[in-house]
């Protein structure tokens, strides 16, 4: 076949070839043999996922893993909490390469991720619709140009802005074939945000268990020390305008925060470390959780406008820090 026409070794085809029978009552002792049988349980799951309805394929998966447990010295639990992981790793990875498929296909059964449990409680701050107003949500309004009110005056286009994001977007794919510092390609992916954008400033946040709290670590642009040490955002705390948008997991643009009625809505730590006329909210979160958040602002009202283009490639660097912290493990 194609692998010998390859001339791939032979080590390596021993390794493709399917295994005859049933699955073994107890695992293999030779290593060869176990990635033969591991194989054949991944094509299972992967066949189970693209052929079953939604609603059924949790029993048929705890089938497979009933089937292989012996054989791979794994329980059933072990095997479903792996093909969780790895379903989550393959839409990650979907997401960040904006790979699109067609709904009811066998493919977006594959990249469709099983609810998480307790994914939708969010306390009253999730239920505020009020900021549904200010969620970026794609091709809703009519198409804006991505382009910083401080860039107009400039020669900054909207293809040289999205030609930045996604010469970004290439440069962390390729860093994160290998292996990779977390820290390092999350710099990146701001770097590239800050350079593209023009943004004021820019902070990463992370969730701090302990507290609950979502905590700048580090950033970008004028005034960045600063705003590092005064992000802080309570995620437990009702009626906080940013716990609520990092509940809600929604990509949010606060155009102008100088208006009296969105004034009222911004907690005190914000107007006294931070109070940026506009500015912008990309949330990070693995299986429904927030833990991570991107923050960025400019010092006019009205001085951070993206179009649908701009706002995709947006998504793909967030989503990108996503995978990466997926892989850091």
């Amino acid at each position: 076949g194609v692998a010998r026409v390859w001339a791939l070794p032979d080590s390596l085809q021993r390794c493709m070839r399917k295994p005859l029978g049933s699955p073994m009552q107890r695992a293999p002792e030779q290593g060869v043999e176990r990635l033969r049988w591991v194989a054949l349980a991944a094509n299972e799951v992967a066949t189970t996922l693209l052929l079953t309805e939604p609603g059924q394929a949790n029993a048929h998966l705890g089938q497979v893993g009933a089937r292989y447990s012996r054989t791979l010295a794994l329980s059933a639990q072990d095997i479903a909490e792996a093909t969780v992981r790895a379903r989550h790793k393959l839409v990650a990875l979907a997401e960040a390469l904006d790979l699109r498929v067609d709904p009811g296909t066998p493919a977006a059964r594959l990249l469709k991720l099983p609810v998480a449990a307790g994914a939708a409680a969010g306390g009253a701050a999730v239920q505020d619709d009020a900021l549904k107003t200010h969620e970026l949500r794609e091709s809703e309004t009519q198409p804006l140009p991505a382009v910083l009110e401080s860039q107009a005056r400039s020669a900054v286009s909207v293809a040289q802005i999205n030609e930045v994001l996604a010469a970004g977007i290439q440069d962390i794919t390729n860093a994160m074939v290998e292996s990779f510092q977390l820290n390092d390609v999350l710099r990146m992916i701001l770097e590239t945000m800050f350079r593209a954008l023009g943004f004021r400033r820019m902070v990463f946040c992370l969730r701090e268990a302990r507290t609950d709290m979502l905590t700048g670590r580090f950033g970008l642009g004028e005034g960045s020390e600063a705003a590092v040490r005064a992000l802080k955002v309570p995620l437990k705390v009702p009626g906080d305008l940013f716990a609520a948008v990092c509940l809600r997991g929604a990509d949010t643009l606060i155009n102008d925060a100088t208006e009296p009625r969105m004034q009222a809505r911004l907690p005190a730590w914000y107007r006294s470390g931070l109070d940026a006329p506009s500015f912008l909210l990309l949330p990070l979160q693995i299986k429904g959780q927030t833990f991570a958040l991107i923050y960025a602002d400019q010092s006019t009202p009205g001085g951070i406008v993206v179009d649908d283009k701009a706002l995709g490639l947006l998504r793909t660097l967030r989503n990108q820090a996503v995978m990466a912290f997926r892989q850091a493990g």
